[in-house]
């Protein structure tokens, strides 16, 4: 059988026409991948710390505060001066904070002094990390602790509101932990009575690595 030139012309047409199997949607599942690593880096940096984890268990030295709990709207802070900060304005960075009086003695200077090493090791990205100390009384600071701890914010807050947003470990008292505030507000973490400072350090480390955040 003959086959004419229009009709192998049309075969040939058919064959070629890109109707007749569609292409694999791979554009579609790049762009799904490109949003999944763009939406939200501090996601990211919590999965990748707290989910994907080596073989033995946890990463973390601090305890991870779950469900996170934003700073208070409501949470006022007064500096020396008798000037009214609401605290959700100091969120930006990490915030490394510590309750106490303003007596300061025993754990408090410790505590003082983990948080102040601790943000001078992480080098070139200490500036992202704030230190706080939240004061539960307006009695004045010893010039010592002013002297030594000048990086450091100093604030009188209400006591009973701190203890409802940062709700220590059962039996402890707010002014035994160092805890940790992401740059969103987030409270995310908190540390363990007399803690171990190479470990926080570690902790924060990871945590300034993985995020592109504050």
């Amino acid at each position: 059988m003959t086959v004419s030139h229009d009709e192998r012309r049309r075969a040939g047409k058919t064959a070629a026409d890109p109707g007749a199997a569609a292409p694999k949607p791979r554009s579609r599942w790049t762009l799904v991948l490109l949003l999944a690593v763009c939406v939200a880096p501090v996601l990211a940096s919590y999965f990748t710390y707290y989910v994907v984890r080596p073989a033995g268990g946890s990463t973390n030295y601090g305890t991870l505060i779950a469900p996170q709990r934003p700073i208070p709207a409501t949470l006022a802070l007064r500096n020396d001066a008798g000037q009214v900060v609401a605290m959700p304005t100091l969120k930006g960075k990490w915030l490394m904070l510590s309750v106490d009086a303003s007596a300061c003695e025993g754990r408090c200077l410790q505590k003082l002094y983990y948080m102040r090493q601790v943000r001078l090791t992480q080098n070139t990205d200490r500036d992202r990390v704030q230190l706080l100390w939240l004061r539960t009384d307006d009695r004045p600071v010893p010039q010592k602790i002013c002297d030594a701890y000048g990086d450091a914010q100093f604030y009188v807050a209400d006591a009973a509101a701190l203890a409802a947003w940062l709700q220590p470990a059962k039996g402890d008292g707010i002014d035994r932990h160092i805890y940790l505030v992401d740059p969103n507000g987030n409270l995310m973490m908190r540390f363990p009575d007399n803690p171990d400072p190479s470990r926080i350090k570690q902790d924060l480390t990871r945590l300034l690595k993985w995020s592109g955040i504050g």
